[in-house]
């Protein structure tokens, strides 16, 4: 169609599927065709371009058939509009990350949730002739300015040994069950996170946190079957314990192998304070190793 009717403004649509939805982080199965499932299409174009036929594009995308291979086309539910079709690049990115540029300085990366650029970068580009909308999107997964990630680090080290190495156990032996169960969670978002910023890789919201935690490839397996034998209720507590330390124990062996800390402990809160020394911007630096920046 695009080739038929648009054959001169080709060589400026972009064409994928990118953004909300379980299809476009690759994780859609039987259960997900509910709601807000079916064949669809985003086609992103520069703000010119979209002035001069973005309505007709729109128009010629909503006549295509209603089924794909045997698919039906998308449907969607009240809350799931606009995830598709005809959008202008700059104003794509805006929807999710708050600015319709490229963030340039600390303030504007530290302000945008991680889950948003999750869902910015997430998907597949299928065809960009000039290149406009996968040079922003590029530039989005070169990921966060180095302070900043480090920073990250630094705070969920202390997370991670607060929550999971110290008071996890400390819980458990007063028979504060509530109390552990909420420490377990805290060290799991903790350490799924952890592994998250370790590939470089932003992370998705918690329904989709541990499944995409397998495609990783450093620790990303290993930590993905660590965490579903931790919560598998067959476990004794004393087992459960022991499997937070060997996360946190390979959490410490990556952070070595990445030169973030020497320093010589296996308790994830003598290694903050070494990775956030690394820091070079004076303001980040005085959050101390606590403070995650997108929160402060």
């Amino acid at each position: 169609m695009l080739a038929a009717r648009f054959a001169e403004q080709l060589d400026g649509i972009a064409a994928g599927l990118v953004g909300d939805g379980s299809e476009c982080f690759g994780f859609d199965d039987h259960i997900s065709r509910d709601h807000d499932w079916g064949a669809a299409v985003c086609c992103w174009l520069t703000k010119q371009d979209h002035e001069a036929f973005g309505k007709q594009l729109q128009y010629e995308i909503d006549a295509l058939p209603r089924t794909f291979k045997g698919f039906p086309a998308r449907t969607e539910s009240s809350w799931g509009g606009g995830r598709t079709g005809v959008f202008e690049i700059s104003q794509f990115y805006q929807h999710f990350i708050g600015c319709d540029h490229v963030p340039q300085s600390t303030h504007e990366w530290i302000r945008i949730p991680e889950g948003n650029l999750a869902v910015a970068t997430n998907g597949a580009v299928f065809t960009d002739g000039r290149g406009e909308f996968t040079r922003f999107r590029d530039a989005l997964l070169a990921f966060y300015p180095r302070d900043v990630w480090l920073q990250k680090i630094a705070a969920r080290c202390m997370t991670m040994a607060q929550s999971g190495q110290y008071n996890y156990a400390r819980t458990l032996a007063r028979g504060e069950y509530v109390a552990a169960r909420m420490a377990e969670a805290e060290f799991i978002g903790a350490a799924v996170s952890m592994v998250f910023l370790l590939n470089r890789r932003y992370m998705p919201f918690y329904k989709w946190m541990h499944r995409a935690l397998a495609g990783l490839p450093i620790l990303g397996p290993e930590v993905h079957l660590l965490l579903a034998q931790l919560v598998h209720d067959d476990g004794l507590y004393r087992d459960r314990i022991q499997l937070v330390e060997i996360i946190c124990s390979l959490v410490v062996g990556e952070l070595r192998r990445q030169e973030l800390s020497d320093a010589a402990s296996g308790f994830l809160l003598d290694h903050g304070p070494c990775v956030q020394s690394k820091i070079s911007d004076i303001t980040i630096r005085s959050l101390g190793p606590w403070v995650d920046p997108s929160e402060h």
